[in-house]
């Protein structure tokens, strides 16, 4: 197993010492933290071993390529969370509710087709998340946060047409940042985004290989296509070196972005990125 490039007291020390007016940090899969203007905004935080110990004993076990990079608990500084649907590794009962327990004023923003899942698997009222639709917003800490459908691999929605799986526009100032969450290309997909002028796009590049027995994300190869698509100014590439079954290689990543003449940024495990 690997060791991120900073963990536990290192990479606390590395956030608290942050002068830099934006900066996010990768934590592993699609989990990122965001600084900014002394504000704390977690995207689908997987701060434990819970999917390790679910699936030591099957034919589909969840074997870390990665430690990980802080203890839940000790984050106890965030202001908003985010999980963008409900697979483990995006909305993780033991790290969320660590959180929750560390920040009472926490607020946690969902899909709200997921309300009701998300309330049972946090044992929380299940009023009290913000949920959000297909370009529905919500301000907390002068942090705007906007849904955008996701498609893993397909769209999908509740009865009352609502999506399980969405991405976020997050915009404070004049920065704006996608988190794709977990999603392949679908129809129109660029066409919303376009109209954002992104800065950091967060996009996944594990793939699609029915082998592993999951649903499917952008390959490296999309995700920079995409990226270059939207006008975005920098991809940060995730969803890989978590688990062993369902990672990637970011060379292809890299590849298609400098052909196309796609700014990317790759980001270790706990290390930082500040956009300026």
């Amino acid at each position: 197993m690997q060791e991120p490039f900073l963990k536990d007291a290192a990479f606390l020390r590395d956030v608290a010492k942050c002068n830099d007016r934006y900066r996010l940090w990768w934590l592993g899969q699609s989990g990122f933290l965001i600084r900014w203007e002394g504000r704390h905004l977690l995207l689908d935080p997987y701060l434990s071993d819970s999917l390790t110990r679910k699936y030591a004993a099957t034919d589909k076990p969840h074997v870390r390529v990665t430690g990980q990079v802080v203890r839940p608990e000790a984050l106890d500084f965030i202001d908003i969370a985010v999980s963008t649907h409900n697979h483990t590794d995006h909305l993780d009962g033991e790290t969320l509710q660590a959180l929750m327990m560390a920040n009472p004023d926490l607020t946690l923003i969902i899909p709200e087709a997921n309300r009701t899942f998300a309330a049972k698997r946090l044992g929380c009222d299940p009023g009290w998340p913000v949920g959000l639709n297909d370009g529905t917003s919500v301000a907390v800490e002068g942090i705007s946060i906007t849904g955008v459908p996701s498609a893993h691999e397909t769209l999908s929605t509740d009865a009352k047409g609502q999506h399980h799986f969405l991405g976020y526009i997050i915009r404070s100032e004049q920065w704006t940042v996608y988190h794709a969450g977990d999603t392949v290309l679908y129809e129109g997909l660029e066409d919303r985004l376009r109209q954002w002028q992104i800065d950091i796009a967060l996009l996944p590049i594990n793939g699609r290989d029915p082998a592993r027995g999951v649903a499917g994300n952008l390959t490296g190869a999309e995700a920079a296509c995409l990226a270059h698509d939207v006008d975005a100014e920098i991809v940060i590439p995730c969803h890989y070196d978590m688990f062993a079954f369902n990672t990637a290689t970011p060379r292809e990543f890299v590849r298609e972005a400098r052909l196309l003449g796609q700014r990317y940024h790759i980001l270790r495990n706990g290390e930082g990125f500040t956009l300026a």
